[in-house]
């Protein structure tokens, strides 16, 4: 059985140690929900108080030029473009992304579209997972609305039988958010392309936790957060990625003025911007823009230490280890680990479930850890699916030790019926 001891030397050898010191992690906070809202960048705070107090309070309007805030989507989306395996100026960063899975998914349509003419096929089928991400699965729907198209939700295993004629897109996230079951994105990719078939791909529980190579993949479209693993805040921006043999291919829907190829010669007719530009759409968010570039730089900060490759060794060691220690620790408790135990097949968290009788029982246990110190979240099922405990490992500043200590912790609310008491029992409106 591994000990505590044994954490403790993991650290001790572990080589990205060092990282931890860029962030605020609260005192006696154990923090496992990466995966949802990353840790304070100890950088930050004083960069957003540059921008307010310099940038904006002092230089006001001339900073669009002298501090550089027109350049920010591309500026920070090239650093983003170091972690997602694309190249310079191919990614931006904007809006939300549900606002830009929109963009991308209407630009893919129309793709498809112009492939369908003739004796083509006619593809009229946008193909999903079943238990992707709702907000994904919501603008999907509202787009299959729109075109008279069909939104077909699938297991995961199902998803590449499916591939055919009739299927316009493929629509995935790579890390499912609920299981943490990561998608083969090359091998689904290359899948659909035998078949005809455009892939967009969901970065959101991927960039900044596990390598991803958008090229090597030959992937058509991304999309991605950055208030997860890239630590930009809460409500950070988005970012977008679109292949250059697609990017100037049509417009994308939300024509705006920082997509036009030349937003300030005020022009009543709308001339895209070439390439990536052209999925810009409004002003840029600079406060928020400014926090993202902060929390992208601790992910690059591990780049002389092995960059994504030396995160993704560490974030295998961190998951495996706390799916072991709670098959060793909580036999017995009705815990089970749902994650796939092969490390290819899993993003970076451990998602458990509880086989407890009563209905609330695997939110109530998670609000029995918080309370303890130890956060984590809570995902709720359906007909077809359980509720889900949902813990996130950013390798950048968890350590071995935290794994241990937060099963350690585990441990006792189940033993202890903790759990049980009515003060974890009231579901509050975020859960």
């Amino acid at each position: 059985m591994t000990t505590r001891q044994d954490c403790l030397l993991l650290d001790a050898d572990d080589p990205l140690a060092a990282l931890r010191a860029q962030f605020e992690l609260p005192e006696g906070t154990i923090y496992l929900d990466g995966n949802s809202l990353g840790v304070l960048p100890r950088a930050t705070a004083a960069r957003v108080q540059q921008v307010i107090t310099a940038e904006w309070g002092r230089d006001l309007i001339k900073s669009w030029n002298t501090a550089g805030w027109i350049d920010l989507p591309q500026r920070v989306g090239n650093k983003i473009a170091r972690l997602v395996g694309a190249r310079d100026n191919e990614l931006v960063v904007a809006d939300s992304t549900s606002v830009n899975l929109f963009k991308v998914l209407s630009a893919a349509a129309k793709i498809v579209g112009q492939a369908s003419v003739g004796s083509a096929p006619q593809r009229r089928v946008i193909v999903s997972e079943r238990t992707n991400f709702p907000t994904d699965l919501y603008i999907a729907e509202s787009q299959c609305r729109e075109l008279g198209w069909e939104l077909e939700l699938l297991d995961a295993d199902a998803i590449g039988q499916r591939l055919n004629e009739d299927v316009a897109l493929l629509m995935l996230t790579h890390v499912n958010y609920r299981t943490g079951r990561m998608h083969d994105m090359a091998g689904l990719t290359a899948q659909a392309h035998a078949a005809g078939v455009r892939v967009v791909w969901d970065l959101a529980h991927s960039a900044g936790a596990v390598p991803v190579d958008l090229h090597a993949a030959q992937a058509d479209f991304a999309v991605g957060c950055g208030y997860k693993y890239l630590n930009g805040g809460p409500g950070a921006p988005a970012f977008v990625w679109v292949h250059p043999e697609h990017a100037d291919s049509f417009w994308q829907p939300l024509a705006g003025w920082m997509g036009h190829a030349a937003p300030f010669e005020f022009t009543p007719g709308y001339r895209p911007a070439p390439g990536i530009a052209r999925y810009l759409c409004g002003t840029p968010a600079v406060l928020s823009l400014a926090a993202l570039e902060c929390g992208v730089d601790t992910v690059l900060a591990a780049e002389p230490f092995g960059g994504m490759v030396a995160l993704r060794a560490k974030s295998i060691a961190l998951t495996e280890l706390f799916a072991d220690l709670i098959d060793e620790r909580c036999a017995g408790s009705g815990l089970s680990v749902v994650s796939p135990r092969e490390a290819a097949q899993r993003g970076s968290q451990v998602c458990l479930t509880h086989a407890g009788s009563e209905p609330d029982s695997a939110y109530a246990i998670v609000q029995a850890l918080i309370a303890r110190g130890v956060i984590g979240d809570f995902r709720a099922g359906d007909a077809n699916a359980d509720d889900i405990l949902r813990f996130g490992f950013t390798p950048l500043y968890t350590r071995f030790v935290d794994v241990c200590d937060a099963v350690e912790h585990l441990r006792q609310v189940m033993t202890g019926g903790e759990w049980r008491e009515a003060r974890f029992n009231q579901r509050a409106a975020v859960t």
